[in-house]
């Protein structure tokens, strides 16, 4: 019975040897897929770069796991990685089947499908098979699933975690090392720049004259003439305000005349009454009213005893 699996899924393994399948459809513009395998110990990383295995090293030291290559079949290409599930070591927990692309995402790729076989039957139907989308479409590697020990025997769970950072960064992340030092490159003889020859040595004080005498002079331009500008226009005189419709006009203020002339004395508003006039000394009172007094000489007064000064002689 073969298992249609979903993301997340697992299925319990009963074969001992099996064969991780990765099937594509192949097509114009459909990248190259290829099949790799990690060995994962209880850390959740690779013990050294020998537990990884892909096209440069098709085969674990250990003799457990290795890659079969690739094959054309009626539904497409595959790639595919066999494991050995009774005789890996001890030390390796989890085995991740991996699919990567040569720095090309996978919404290229078409009917990207792995499939699981009990190795040693040769001509037997799949034992579960999972359809792996992409979820961006920008990933360059994709986890297909992988397989994990539960108790003394092994499963499959269905993964299909993508990385966008292609088959380096995935190995990365589980412990890969990966080298980037590459060997400085000599430089070409024959790719060197051509320098201008060398000048003859010129003494500096035939240096200044000789280009004293070859630098053009600048032409010499008359100054440009005066401009004259108006004056600007003159500013019309202030107009005084003029008071609200019923309201004297605003009188201006009055000067003050010069020390020893006479005081002006203020004229009313058109239409208003003059102020009464303050009564003089000896002028009769109002109508009503008793006349002021006269002020008399006091009949008592005498001056003042003066000095010898002022007696006449």
């Amino acid at each position: 019975m073969t298992h249609a699996m979903l993301k997340g899924s697992n299925v319990p393994l009963e074969a001992t040897t099996v064969r991780a399948v990765l099937r594509w459809s192949p097509g114009q513009g459909v990248p190259d897929i290829d099949a790799s395998a990690l060995l994962l110990g209880s850390d959740g990383r690779v013990r050294s770069d020998e537990d990884f295995v892909f096209y440069n090293q098709p085969r674990h030291p250990a003799g457990q796991v290795w890659r079969l290559g690739k094959k054309r079949v009626a539904e497409g290409l595959t790639d595919t990685i066999q494991t050995d599930l009774a005789g890996v070591e001890s030390g390796v927990g989890r085995i991740l089947l991996v699919a990567s692309a040569d720095g090309v995402a996978f919404d290229r790729v078409r009917d990207l499908r792995i499939l699981l076989y009990d190795a040693q039957a040769a001509d037997g139907d799949a034992l579960a098979y999972f359809d792996i989308k992409p979820e961006t479409g920008e990933e360059t590697a994709l986890i297909c699933g992988e397989l994990y020990r539960r108790g003394e025997g092994w499963k499959f769970r269905a993964l299909g975690e993508g990385y966008s950072n292609g088959l380096k960064g995935l190995a990365t992340d589980f412990g890969i090392s990966v080298d980037e030092s590459e060997a400085a490159q000599e430089p070409d003889p024959s790719d060197v720049t051509q320098l201008p020859p060398p000048t003859a040595h010129v003494p500096a004080s035939d240096r200044t004259s000789s280009e004293a005498l070859t630098q053009p002079q600048a032409p010499l331009v008359p100054p440009a003439p005066e401009v004259s500008r108006p004056l600007p226009p003159e500013q019309p005189a202030g107009v005084p305000a003029q008071p609200a419709y019923g309201y004297p006009p605003q009188q201006p203020a009055a000067t003050q005349p010069a020390y020893g002339y006479p005081q002006p004395t203020s004229q009313p508003a058109y239409g208003y009454p003059p102020a009464p006039a303050t009564a003089a000394a000896g002028a009769p009172g109002g109508y009503g009213f008793p006349p002021p007094a006269a002020a008399s000489p006091d009949p008592d007064f005498r001056l003042p005893p003066q000095g010898p000064q002022f007696i006449g002689r």
